[in-house]
Order: C-alpha cells, then structure tokens, then sequence
C-alpha cells in the first residue's frame, strides 16, 4: 500500500496526500470553497519496511470545501462534529493506491495489496500557540480499514497519533510544518502487510503470522511557498524507523528505516467570494 502514491501509514488517497502535504495553516480569511488542480511526483517504500520503492508522477482535482460539517481541506475529507479553540472531533477519510506484489520483490508470489480505505474518529487538540501565526497540536486518529477490492473487506484497524508544529509565516511567503509520531496496528492488519500464510511460504520466505503492535515510528515535515494568489508550491520528506516494529521477525519487513518524499503545486483556478465560517 502506498501514499500516499501513499500506502497506509502515511495518512491519504495519492491526491488527498499531496494536498495535504500542503499542511501549513492556510491565510485567512479562507473561502467556502476552492477549484483547482494539484500535482506532483513522490517516492516511497512499496509498503513499511519494504526494500523496494514507489515513485508516481500525478495530476488530479482540487477540491477544498470548509463546510461547519462537512469539510474537504488540509486537514482531510470528512465531518466535524465538535469544535472549541483549543479541541476538534472529526470522522474522516483516508485512502491509499494499491501495490502490484509482482513489483516487489519480497512479495512475489503473494497476492498484492489492494485500494485502502480508513475511516474513523479523529481527535484535534491545541497543546500550545508559540506566536500568533503558529501552533502545537495532537492528532489522534483511530481509522478502521476497508480494502476494495472484488468488493469490499475489513482489513482491521490502525491507530497513528502525532504531534505537529504549524507555522502559517516563516517569511517571503514560506510556510511549514514538521511532526513526530508513530502507527500501530491491530494483528489482522500487521497480517495483511507481514503476514505469510503456509501457501505461499518459500525457503527465503517462511510462514509467518503477524501480530498486533508498532508498525513505525516516524518525524518529518513539509514546506509550502504562496507564489501568487493562485499557485502554490510544496514539498514533503518523512523518515520511517521500523526497528521497534511489532513484527520485525517477519521475512516481509527487509529495511530498518525509510525515507519518502516529495514535491507538487496546487493551482486554484476558482474560488468562493463567500469566506468560511470557522
């Protein structure tokens, strides 16, 4: 599974992740809604812990909403139920592209890993506002995953906290963010990734099963620069440290560490005049 062109762990379909790798706070006030396009190319392990790589090269629509509800921004796809100053609840999406096993080396044989689909809770917390154009916050997801294809399965469920920093103004039209967090999953996911069921065992690929537990641990952060009111540029780069992983005995999990990263824009060529009501 990939990201994020993004598998799982990274947090979005390969569209939703390159929007949001945008992940500054946005300039306000912000409109209802915004049209555009966004694209870019990244590369990424073929799944955590992989040996072998994904890169992928996209163009695809760009579609912000900030509804009181329903909501497709920055943050993601899906429906905010409570918001104070200092807290949010949200039900979101997430999703991620499938990977073909015959493309990885470790996986040949086996059947490949599926279109992903999270959904669930998402906790927001503001910890702290360092300056007036910057703040520290807790992102608390727990996301059940649906694989989609020939119909649709449970493939369990993924719990990813992180702490992110947002600085809406580093000068020059610059704005960022960084994070530090970790993924872990329940055993029937881990299964799906590291699993290895007697049928497809070979001598450099014993039977293996998978339980719950750390999948990674994971820092990184992204860049973003306004070069006129309707472009924008970015950039993202993430490490991945699977040492402490729940199932680093599996024959699947051949690396340590990884590195994914990134560069895209977003053209917003339409816009509401009518400004969100945060």
């Amino acid at each position: 599974m990939r990201p994020v062109n993004f598998y799982l762990t990274h947090a979005l379909a390969a569209g939703a992740l390159l929007s949001s790798c945008a992940a500054a706070l946005a300039q306000t006030p912000k409109p209802l809604w915004e049209l555009g396009v966004v694209g870019g190319g990244v590369s990424t392990p073929a799944y955590p812990g992989s040996a072998d790589r994904s890169s992928r090269g996209l163009v695809l629509p760009y579609l912000v909403y900030r509804g009181k509800i329903f909501r497709s921004d920055e943050s993601g796809i899906g429906a905010r139920l409570f918001r104070s100053d200092v807290a949010e609840f949200d039900v979101g999406f997430a999703a991620s592209l499938p990977a073909r096993s015959d493309d990885v080396e470790a996986r040949r044989g086996m059947p490949s890993l599926g279109t992903l689909v999270e959904f669930g809770p998402r906790l927001k917390w503001t910890l702290s506002r360092p300056t007036q154009g910057s703040r520290v916050r807790a992102d608390l997801p727990l996301r059940t995953v649906i694989e989609g294809r020939g119909g649709l399965r449970n493939r369990g469920w993924t719990f990813a906290p992180r702490v992110i920093y947002e600085a809406d103004d580093l000068g020059n039209g610059w704005s960022g963010s960084a994070h530090v967090g970790l993924v872990a999953a329940n055993d029937k996911l881990n299964d799906y990734f590291y699993g290895v069921r007697p049928e497809f065992a070979a001598a450099a690929r014993p039977a293996y099963d998978a339980k719950a537990g750390l999948v990674l641990a994971r820092a990184g952060g992204s860049l973003e620069r306004q070069i006129n009111p309707g472009l924008r540029m970015f950039g993202y780069l993430w490490y991945e440290n699977y040492a402490l992983s729940a199932n680093d005995a599996s024959p699947l999990l051949k690396k340590d560490s990884g590195v994914s990263g990134g560069i895209g824009f977003i053209w917003t060529f339409a816009r509401s005049a009518r400004s969100a009501n945060d």
